[in-house]
């Protein structure tokens, strides 16, 4: 079995399902993506609980409503200056298709994913997670999670976006499902287990990482 598929199972097995994304619409979860930099997610899950409660949670109401206006329900999710801009912008563009995400997602993937990236503030990592969690289209995110572990897991010597996205694509299957779920167990254990400073005793996948390896005496 590819190492990919391998620690898919093992990670699985470790952690469990994570049934991201933590959301509970699509709109909510594009509004999740574009909130979320730098921020944590219990601070998004405020802006968009304040955004449902002020009844601006939709692409209609986000883009007939001033920038200020917006400003006071999502400011908890920090950069107050950028972020409330970069969502009416979004969702001016989403009015293009009457709000119907999807007439958005239901063309081809390429140029979907390029529409995603024209918007201001949208990299490729947000993008992607757009594409994965609110739309059928499975596409592998890449993070800082994702490049810690596959350098030092020993599969990558490059670390740009898509040179990893490329690699783990190769070897992992195309499926909507899979592609959500690795994602989200390669953030748990980033977070729980291979750190900044790793707990390698406790890595179901130390005896196929070259760290590791490298490490013991």
């Amino acid at each position: 079995m590819d190492d990919a598929l391998e620690a898919y199972g093992r990670l699985l097995a470790r952690f469990g399902p994570q049934g991201w994304w933590p959301a509970g619409t699509r709109f909510e979860v594009i509004v999740g993506a574009l909130l979320m930099q730098q921020t944590a997610w219990r601070n998004v899950e405020a802006a968009i609980a304040n955004l449902e409660g002020a009844g601006l949670l939709s692409p209609g109401a986000i883009a007939r409503t001033p920038v200020s206006e917006l400003r006071k329900h999502v400011r908890v999710a920090g950069l107050y200056r950028s972020k409330p801009r970069r969502l009416k912008r979004f969702c001016r563009r989403l009015m293009d298709f009457d709000g119907d995400l999807d007439a958005f997602f239901g063309r081809d993937r390429h140029v979907v994913r390029d529409d995603l990236l024209a918007q201001e503030g949208v990299g490729p990592e947000t993008a992607d997670s757009i594409l994965l969690y609110a739309s059928e289209i499975p596409t592998f995110v890449v993070d800082a999670y994702t490049v810690r572990i596959a350098r030092r897991l020993g599969w990558i010597d490059k670390d740009g976006y898509g040179a990893v996205q490329r690699w783990f694509q190769a070897r992992v299957p195309r499926d909507l499902r899979v592609y959500r779920e690795y994602h989200a167990l390669l953030v748990a254990h980033g977070k729980a287990v291979c750190r900044p400073r790793p707990r390698c005793g406790e890595c179901p996948l130390n005896d196929m990482c070259s760290y590791y390896r490298r490490r013991r005496p």
